[in-house]
């Protein structure tokens, strides 16, 4: 029978886990539980639900300090009332997981949790500042600090972040933040097959108006964004943010360049809002299924490619975000880990994560992409350090 340990503090945590290390019993770190799709085997679990709260926030320098189990709602309402957010979009990956739980502000960070604005504007490690944690030998550590200039212990920081609890129980975060756009616009240019869109994508990220978001949906997915209100055809969908004025003018401008493409559509803040949160919470795959889902991460102009080969091979659905270097790939039946990850490294290279399947489909499929030798053997170097007793397995 699992055991979930709450501990009310930090201290709590460390003697926890010093207590785990000592009897040698493995420990499953769980944030808000909203990803916990495979069994801990009877592991017990160290929480981070009673960590919670605000501990420093100066909207002025746009940073806030934050204990680990903090619900990310609650930060949302806060830096809203001081029109601020946080530029990574972290995603609200619940209904296409099928699980509870609350989103935890430190769960963002284990695992570097970014939406469509990553591509542009870094991902959720690259906005972290600082960290507390307890590794697992139950030593309390700080790493960073709440200016960007302090550059104390910040490569200790980026490794915590996407460590998804494999290395030490994150207790606190501090974090930089940006102002809300003025205004949001979508241009959307339709009909344009997958390599068409790639093309478009290309040329809009290289012109001077400040893309924020390039994401194409083909035809097979467009109708279940936005409640189908977008026009027929696949939807090529660039976002531009920022003053209205400037988001005027350079909206004109890239509905001009994109004209040669296809037909140009424009999207109005509201359903810039909310089209970009569906891309973000991958809506069109909450079917309610455990049909296998694939996070890929690709470079930009393979995607499509990707999708083309397997799709020789095999039933599949599929969309793009990050300009295309981003794959959200539903199969219809089968994982076919083997299949996928065979063309990901004929097109060069990628990463490929299992995000959803059947309990027997997830209990025999590696999730997360197999590391090259080398890089496994630098992982587990620094496992070694952080976790000499190997406390934190892996996990999702």
């Amino acid at each position: 029978m699992s055991v979930i340990h709450d501990p009310l503090s930090e201290e709590a945590a460390a003697r926890i886990i010093l207590a785990a290390a000592v009897a040698g019993s493995p420990l499953q770190i769980r944030g808000g539980g909203t990803r916990t799709l495979v069994p801990a085997g009877g592991r017990d679990y160290l929480s981070s639900a009673n960590l919670s709260g605000i501990v420093a926030y100066n909207p002025a320098e746009m940073t806030m300090t934050a204990r680990s189990g903090t619900p990310l709602e609650e930060i949302a309402a806060i830096l809203a009332r001081h029109r601020q957010m946080l530029s990574f979009e972290p995603p609200d990956l619940r209904a296409v997981l099928g699980t509870g739980g609350i989103p935890t502000i430190g769960g963002v960070f284990a695992t570097n949790a970014s939406g469509p604005r990553r591509f542009v504007a870094g991902a959720a490690r690259d906005s972290l500042l600082g960290v507390r944690f307890v590794n697992g030998a139950g030593e309390i550590v700080k790493a960073g600090g709440r200016v960007m200039k302090n550059v104390t212990g910040l490569d200790l920081t980026k490794l915590l972040a996407g460590s998804r609890g494999t290395l030490a129980f994150l207790t606190e975060v501090t974090f930089r933040l940006l102002p809300v756009p003025e205004d949001a616009v979508t241009i959307v240019v339709s009909g344009l097959n997958d390599a068409e869109a790639v093309a478009a994508m290309a040329t809009a990220m290289s012109m001077t108006v400040e893309v924020s978001g390039a994401a194409h949906l083909p035809e097979s997915v467009r109708g279940r964004f936005l409640g189908g209100r977008l026009p027929d055809g696949s939807a090529t969908v660039l976002r531009l943010e920022g003053l209205a004025a400037s988001v005027a003018v350079r909206a004109e401008k890239l509905g001009s360049a994109m004209a040669p493409f296809g037909a140009v559509s424009v999207l109005d803040a509201g359903a810039t809002q909310q089209i970009w949160r569906e891309i973000r919470d991958v809506h069109p795959f909450a079917d309610g299924t455990a049909r296998p889902l694939w996070r890929v991460s690709v470079a930009p102009t393979v995607g499509h490619q990707l999708v083309a080969g397997l799709r020789l091979e095999t039933g599949v659905d599929a969309y793009y975000d990050w300009q295309g270097g981003l794959v959200w790939l539903r199969m219809e039946a089968d994982p076919e880990a083997e299949l996928v990850r065979r063309y990901i490294k004929a097109l060069g290279g990628g990463h490929a994560t299992l995000m959803r399947a059947s309990a027997a489909a997830l209990a025999s499929t590696p999730i997360l992409q197999p590391q090259a030798e080398a890089i496994e053997a630098l992982s587990l170097r620094i496992k070694e350090k952080f976790d000499p007793a190997g406390l934190f397995p892996a996990g999702w």
